[in-house]
């Protein structure tokens, strides 16, 4: 686990921009083309957020609560976007966004503790 950890420290920023770029494509890909997954809709915001938010808080860069906003502030364009590419938009998306990002912090925190630096 440990090399894990400092790998993913060591490259927080491209690891982050790659998944930001991955959720934002499936987010604004047509809904047909998408395959089956198991789990429904919410888990998978939930899950992606929580996986977006987690390099930088275990990196935890000077401003990474600018970063968590900066994702959720992200994540609600891509809601507001989501109509125009025959999408669904939803608030309860937006908000498992929120409730990922916010249990990536909490995740991060416990790492951290357990393997610190």
């Amino acid at each position: 686990m440990r090399p894990l950890f400092v790998l993913i420290r060591g490259h927080w920023l491209p690891i982050s921009a790659l998944l930001l770029t991955s959720i934002t494509a499936l987010s604004l890909w047509p809904i047909s083309s998408l395959p089956d997954v198991p789990g429904n809709d919410k888990l998978h915001h939930y899950i992606a957020y929580t996986a977006l938010i987690l390099p930088a808080a275990l990196r935890r860069p000077e401003k990474w609560l600018w970063i968590a906003l900066f994702f959720l502030a992200w994540s609600g364009a891509i809601e507001l976007i989501q109509p125009y590419v025959n999408r669904n938009g939803e608030w309860l998306d937006l908000a498992a966004n929120a409730i990922g990002l916010t249990s990536g912090l909490l995740l991060a925190g416990i790492i951290r503790r357990w393997l610190p630096d």
